[in-house]
């Protein structure tokens, strides 16, 4: 399709907010802000021709990050404060933000610099020109090699197994336009895997390849457990070819043990020898015991798959928020706009 023909109507003069999720930042938090505020701001001496809004989501921070912001707000009327009452993880954090920001358009970011600001002026472009949704894509990285192997393995993986097809090496760096916005604020289900709704959504969407650079400052709050578990919501929320592979699994290994055991049987009648043994030369102890713990791997794996699905049904049931936040702070820019936001979404106060 040609541009011309996807291009849409875009405010004269739109309003970008840019959602940062924060835990434990105040280490990198004060140059993030500068950041953000050199590129999209108009600091430097070149003018933009969009305003900006910042909100800034602490996730339970139990550092300084909590008056730093405080700090920021003070100085900046652009920012918004999101203050979680507790630590509820990333992907409530980014789903606040995604919620209050008032934006025509709306980033993620994290705090830690690892997504350069500056590909956002390129995401603007890419949306200028008619794209809903605008992704970055990790061409590079700058991470252990464990890491970079996980995240290989996690987004083949995902890809395989997906019900929708999630762009590879895409995280949850993105523009997002307002409708799209809208449409993924919708979404009920409480274990939110924020990429992977972003692709199920639909819409327009193009990726953005960039380097993702090391930290700025401060040390990762992603661990190997986060980690894990951050690709069980995105596996599990997004297909059911899990609980296929348990019933193809099952089938095959039941369909295994019948052809074993004629095979077996039909070795006992006959009696002939099989790379130099005969049936009296095994007693069957070792060929039971291992087919034992065979099944019964298999049947744990099965129970397991399923208890995934179940304990997710049962959050869903209990139909508790994402997230529990205290009243959201701002000194007023755009106020008149993120008030009608406010009241046409899900309150943050629950």
């Amino acid at each position: 399709m040609a541009m011309s023909e996807m291009s849409g109507e875009r405010p004269a003069r739109p309003l970008i907010s840019v959602v940062v999720p924060c835990f434990n930042e105040q280490d990198v938090l004060p140059l993030t802000h500068r950041r953000l505020v050199e590129t999209l701001g108009g600091t430097l001496g070149k003018s933009r021709d969009f305003d900006l809004e910042i909100v800034y989501i602490d996730d339970g921070s139990s550092d300084s990050t909590p008056a730093l912001l405080d700090d920021i707000m003070r100085s900046d009327p652009r920012v918004v404060i999101v203050p979680f009452t507790r630590n509820f993880g990333h992907q409530a954090a980014v789903t606040a933000g995604l919620m209050q920001a008032a934006g025509d358009a709306v980033a993620v970011i994290d705090a830690d610099l690892q997504d350069p600001p500056e590909v956002i002026l390129t995401m603007i472009e890419k949306w200028r020109s008619g794209y809903e949704v605008v992704f970055g894509i990790r061409a590079a990285r700058r991470e252990s090699w464990p890491k970079q192997l996980a995240y290989l393995s996690f987004y083949r993986l995902l890809r395989v197994l997906a019900d929708v097809d999630v762009p590879r090496d895409s995280g949850d760096f993105a523009l997002i336009d307002r409708v799209a916005l809208d449409a993924l604020n919708a979404l009920p289900e409480r274990n939110r895997f924020v990429r992977g709704l972003r692709a199920w959504i639909g819409f327009r969407q193009i990726g953005v390849p960039y380097e993702r650079p090391a930290r700025a400052a401060g040390v990762t709050k992603y661990s190997w457990l986060k980690l894990i578990k951050l690709s069980f919501d995105g596996i599990f929320s997004l297909s059911v070819k899990p609980l296929s592979m348990v019933f193809w699994l099952g089938l095959v290994s039941s369909v295994g043990a019948v052809v074993a055991f004629f095979a077996y049987l039909l070795w006992h009648v006959t009696g002939i020898d099989i790379f130099g043994h005969s049936p009296s030369d095994v007693p069957g102890f070792t060929s039971v015991i291992l087919a034992l713990f065979l099944l019964s791997g298999i049947q744990l794996v099965s129970i397991g798959l399923i208890g995934e699905y179940v304990g997710r049904i049962y959050n869903e049931t209990k139909n508790r928020p994402t997230f529990v936040a205290r009243p959201v702070k701002r000194r007023g820019q755009r106020a008149d706009v993120a008030a009608e936001r406010e009241r046409q979404s899900p309150p943050l106060v629950e």
